[in-house]
C-alpha cells in the first residue's frame, strides 16, 4: 500500500518563511500560497507591493500544481504552443 506524506504546521511555516525570504532577497512583490496534495489552501500571504489580483492567482496556481503534480508553467507552455500553431 502506498502512503502519502502530509504537511504539518511546522512544515508550512518553514516553507512560507523560505518563500518570503527568497522573494524579499530578489525584491519580488508576490503572493505566496501553500496548498496540500488536494489543492486545499494551507497558507496565504500577500507581500507588500503585490498586485491585488495575485491574491486570486497564487492560490489557483498552487492548486493547479498540486492536482496536476507538476509546475503550472507547463500548462501555460502547452496553451501558448496551441495558440502559435
Amino acid at each position: 500500500m502506498k502512503t502519502q506524506s502530509t504537511l504539518e504546521l511546522s512544515d508550512v511555516q518553514a516553507i512560507a518563511a523560505a518563500a518570503q525570504a527568497e522573494a524579499q532577497k530578489n525584491k519580488w512583490a508576490v503572493s505566496i500560497a501553500i496548498v496540500d496534495a488536494g489543492g486545499h489552501l494551507l497558507h496565504f500571504q500577500r507581500l507588500d507591493g503585490a498586485a491585488p489580483i495575485s491574491s486570486h492567482i497564487a492560490p489557483a496556481k498552487a492548486k493547479t500544481s498540486a492536482l496536476g503534480q507538476r509546475e503550472s508553467k507547463i500548462y501555460e507552455d502547452i496553451i501558448l504552443s496551441l495558440i502559435h500553431i
